[in-house]
């Protein structure tokens, strides 16, 4: 094992890397992009890739921070081409009906806040708290030094306290986890 990722060595192994990192994949897109709908789109991209050069990747380090930077660069192609066609139409946003309110308004300001963020320090976040990668693999994921995902993060968490939507008391929980 190196890190919390684990080595592949044959075609085998490729559907249990896939089933580990779907969920991951998902649940981390769907905080980057706001879209449970286009996260579950991206992520299937993703692991069509992952497929696609599975000799290659199986031998990596971090395999599943090399899946986790296709999808973050297929999300920034997905917004390119969102922001060319909004210049073009306007359209409408359809809501999705809701169970809770309390959990709607939470997920809501919380994703708000999030987009708020600087790009560097949103990646870095969700790395680390959502999809719970050490360090080493979001440095590999955001192409940087260990010591810039821990100052963005860092600055992220900053940031999120700030708004409101984390105090110390949930901090010290998560961090003693």
């Amino acid at each position: 094992m190196v890190g919390r990722e684990l080595r592949y060595a044959s075609d085998g192994d490729l559907d249990a890397f896939c089933r580990r990192e779907w969920p991951r994949l998902v649940g981390a897109l769907s905080l980057y992009t706001g879209d449970v709908g286009l996260a579950e789109d991206l992520a299937q991209e993703t692991i069509a890739r992952v497929c696609q050069h599975w000799r290659r990747v199986q031998h990596l380090d971090a395999p599943g921070a090399w899946a986790h930077r296709v999808a973050v660069n297929l999300a920034h192609s997905h917004f390119r081409r969102r922001r060319v066609a909004d210049r073009h139409l306007a359209h409408e946003r359809a809501w999705e009906p809701v169970d809770s309110l309390d959990a709607v308004a939470t997920a809501l300001a919380l994703r708000a806040a999030i987009a708020r963020l600087p790009h560097r320090q949103q990646l870095a976040l969700v790395g680390r708290y959502y999809l719970d990668l050490p360090v080493r693999s979001v440095a590999q994921m955001l192409r940087c030094p260990e010591g810039t995902v821990k100052t963005l993060t860092s600055r992220a968490i900053a940031n999120l306290r700030a708004a409101g939507l984390i105090n110390d008391v949930e901090l010290e929980m998560q961090t003693d986890e």
